[in-house]
C-alpha cells in the first residue's frame, strides 16, 4: 500500500508535466483507457484462474456496467478538476488537497446517519486549519487551483463511498476495469472536441501517459485491490495518506518546487488531521473492546 501511494504522489508530477504537451483532457482520457487495459490484462489472468467468475460482457452484467459507468463519470469529473487545477497551483498543494477524501469520507457519514466520533470531527479541524495555511495566501485568498484540488477530493469521496457498496455486489478489478473504460472514454471524447489533437504532442507525453496510466492506474489500483485483502481499512486509509506527502517530495526533486514554512506548517496539519482522523477512532474501539473483556461476567 504504501508502494501504491508513492505510485500516486508522484504521479501529480507527470500530470504537471503533460500539461506541457496535451490538453488535460485527452490526457486524462488516454491515461484511463492505458490504465484500463493493464486492469484488462490482470483481470484475464484471476478469470482463467477462476473459470467461474461472471462474464464482462453489457447484456450479461448489466448491473456492473451501470455501477461502474456511475463511478467511472465520478472519477471523470475528479480528474478533470485535479488536472486543470494543476495549472494554478503547487504538486504540493494538489496532493495534500486531494488526500482530504481520507477526511471527507467519514464525514459524509453524517449525512448517512452513520456514527461519527471525536477523532473524525478532530481530524478534520486539523486538515482544515492545515488547508488554510497551505493556500491562502497573504492577501487572504486561496488559489484558484487549490479550488479546483478541493472540488475533486469532494467528487472523488462520494466514489469512495459509492466504491465500499458497489464491491460487495460485483468483482472488484472487473468494477475498476469499467470504470476506467468509462473515464477514458467520457474524458477521450471531451478533449478531442475541446484540446488540439497533434500527433507530435501525444508523443511527446507519451512517458507522462505511461507513468500515469499503466503504473498509476493500472498497476497502483490493482496493488490496492490485493493488498487490502489483508489490512484493515482504517490502516489502509492512513497509508494512502502519504499520497500527499510523496506529491511534495516528488514535486521537490523534480520540478524544484519548495514550500514556504507556513505552507509546510499547513502540510503538517493536514497530514495530522489524516491520520487523527483514521487512527483515534481505531484506538477508541480497541480501548472500548478491552474495557468491556476486562469487566467481571
Amino acid at each position: 500500500m504504501l508502494v501504491a501511494a508513492m505510485i500516486w504522489g508522484s504521479a501529480f508530477v507527470a500530470q504537471r508535466l503533460s500539461l506541457d504537451s496535451i490538453g488535460p483532457f485527452l490526457f486524462t482520457g488516454l491515461r484511463f483507457l492505458l490504465g484500463a487495459f493493464v486492469v484488462l490484462v490482470v483481470w484475464s489472468i484471476v478469470r482463467r484462474r477462476q473459470p467461474t467468475a461472471a462474464p464482462l460482457s453489457p447484456a450479461a452484467s448489466p448491473t456492473l456496467w451501470r455501477d461502474g459507468a456511475l463511478l467511472g463519470l465520478l472519477v471523470a469529473v475528479s480528474i478533470s478538476c485535479q488536472q486543470i487545477g494543476l495549472q494554478y497551483t503547487k504538486v504540493a498543494n494538489a496532493g495534500f488537497i486531494s488526500s482530504l477524501y481520507v477526511v471527507i469520507v467519514p464525514l459524509m457519514g453524517v449525512v448517512l446517519r452513520h456514527q461519527t466520533g471525536i477523532g473524525v470531527w478532530l481530524g478534520a479541524l486539523l486538515a482544515a486549519l492545515g488547508m488554510y495555511f497551505l493556500s491562502v495566501d497573504e492577501h487572504f485568498s486561496i488559489l484558484y487551483g487549490d479550488w479546483l484540488q478541493l472540488a475533486g477530493s469532494l467528487v472523488i469521496s462520494a466514489q469512495v463511498v459509492l466504491v465500499s457498496r458497489f464491491a460487495r455486489r460485483h468483482d472488484p478489478l472487473a468494477l475498476a476495469l469499467v470504470q476506467f473504460v468509462v473515464c477514458g472514454v467520457v474524458s477521450l471524447a471531451i478533449g478531442l472536441a475541446v484540446d488540439p489533437l497533434r500527433i507530435g504532442d501525444i508523443v511527446r507525453a507519451a512517458p507522462t501517459i505511461l507513468y500515469g496510466g499503466a503504473l498509476s492506474v493500472g498497476v497502483a489500483y490493482t496493488i490496492q485491490v490485493v493488498a487490502q485483502k489483508d489490512a484493515a481499512p482504517a490502516h489502509a486509509a492512513v497509508i494512502f495518506s502519504m499520497e500527499g506527502v510523496f506529491a511534495a517530495l516528488a514535486g521537490w526533486l523534480v520540478l524544484g518546487e519548495t514550500l514556504a514554512p507556513r505552507a509546510l506548517l499547513g502540510c503538517a496539519l493536514m497530514l495530522a488531521g489524516l491520520i487523527v482522523c483514521q487512527v483515534m477512532p481505531m484506538w477508541t474501539a480497541r480501548r472500548d473492546v478491552s474495557s468491556d473483556s476486562a469487566e467481571p461476567a
